[in-house]
């Protein structure tokens, strides 16, 4: 297995809650549960969901609220509150997710000069466990930084994610768990020391293969038979489709607006470009990958085949806005190299964590 890259460039639930409009640390749970309509600046109308692309993504990831969280853990909730009342006019500074969002705008802004009228768009929910008298630093952090976000949900910490959501982000293990186990495309995303730079014209999405876009069933043989069990697994296979992960319907609503914003048939200058960017080699086991892809009717604008190289370095040339991968050794090597990377706690290679983190943890999210 040689250790050079390949390229490849071608072709439910409402949000809406019936939880009491008044606020209260102390309420309970279902009072504690609701929805904040947002007016931002400038005042666009609300994206019906069901219509929507929804991206549900906390505070904790889309600022920086590492000061906040200590002096929650410091001080508990009142002393919180009352910290958050103090320095009301004082805005977050962006969190790892806050390219992501501007980017999901840009693309928005494309959709809606080509199709007016169109509600197939992306539609960004601020999700927090926040008591509601935090919720004006919110509102001034987002117009401080010029984020179209209508919609807060305040779920008390009681519900992660409404059913109808197509990806959510946070940064507790257990929520996104529980997220995943519901059938949503969820991940922790994690903070770079130094973020990249990133287009802000164009929405870059990287995706790991196996266990991420794909099942995990490939990478069981891998831990089981080794890597020559592997191999003859993925020749003997190759043209037998692997079964979904929990990235596949995430790709797919991306695959959906590119086809709209891809009017011209310039592929390269579409607003979207996906990744694949996979430990497989470009034999037998690329092979499959990508015929997977194609069984499923959905394309990869890139392809690289690392056969088992660090990622971070290609990561770091493609400068993603978000990679997904399952193993957290991975990530880790993305972060350490500025890209935004986001751990998808899914399949074999995460069956020894999951005992620990399945319970709700600690958070003034």
């Amino acid at each position: 297995m040689s250790l050079n890259s390949q390229t490849l460039t071608g072709s439910g639930q409402d949000w809406t809650t019936n939880g009491s409009s008044s606020s209260s640390s102390r309420r309970g749970p279902m009072e504690n549960e609701r929805m904040i309509l947002k007016p931002s600046t400038p005042t666009r109308n609300p994206i019906p969901p069901e219509n929507a692309i929804t991206i549900a993504v906390s505070a904790q990831v889309l600022f920086n609220m590492e000061k906040e969280q200590q002096i929650y853990e410091q001080q508990g909730m009142e002393g919180y509150i009352q910290y958050q009342r103090e320095h009301e006019t004082e805005p977050f500074s962006p969190g790892p997710a806050c390219s992501f969002v501007k980017a999901l705008e840009a693309v928005n802004t494309q959709l809606r000069k080509l199709y007016p009228d169109s509600e197939e768009l992306f539609d960004v929910v601020l999700m927090t466990d926040n008591d509601a008298e935090v919720g004006p630093r919110l509102n001034n952090t987002i117009n401080h930084h010029q984020l179209f976000i209508e919609r807060f949900c305040e779920t008390g910490g009681n519900r992660p994610v409404a059913d109808h959501t197509h990806l959510y982000l946070s940064s507790d293990p257990g929520k996104v768990r529980e997220a995943l186990a519901k059938g949503i495309a969820a991940a922790i995303m994690f903070t770079p020391e130094k973020m990249n730079e990133v287009s802000e014209t164009q929405l870059r999405v990287a995706f790991d293969g196996d266990g991420v876009l794909f099942s995990d069933e490939s990478e069981r043989i891998f831990k089981k038979d080794g890597l020559e069990g592997f191999q003859e697994h993925e020749k003997t296979h190759e043209k037998d489709p692997m079964k979904h992960g929990p990235m596949k319907c995430f790709l797919e609503a991306l695959g959906k607006l590119q086809n709209k914003l891809n009017v011209n048939g310039q592929r390269m200058d579409c607003p979207i470009r996906t990744y694949l960017v996979t430990a497989r080699d470009d034999g037998s086991a690329g092979k499959r990958a990508m015929n997977t892809l194609s069984s499923w009717g959905l394309e990869i604008d890139e392809a690289h085949f690392l056969a088992g190289a660090p990622k971070g370095p290609k990561l770091e040339e493609i400068r993603p806005h978000i990679f997904f991968d399952d193993q957290k050794s991975h990530v880790d090597g993305a972060v350490e190299m500025g890209t935004v990377a986001c751990h998808v706690p899914y399949g074999k290679a995460n069956e020894l964590s999951k005992k620990g983190v399945m319970g709700k943890e600690t958070s003034a999210e």
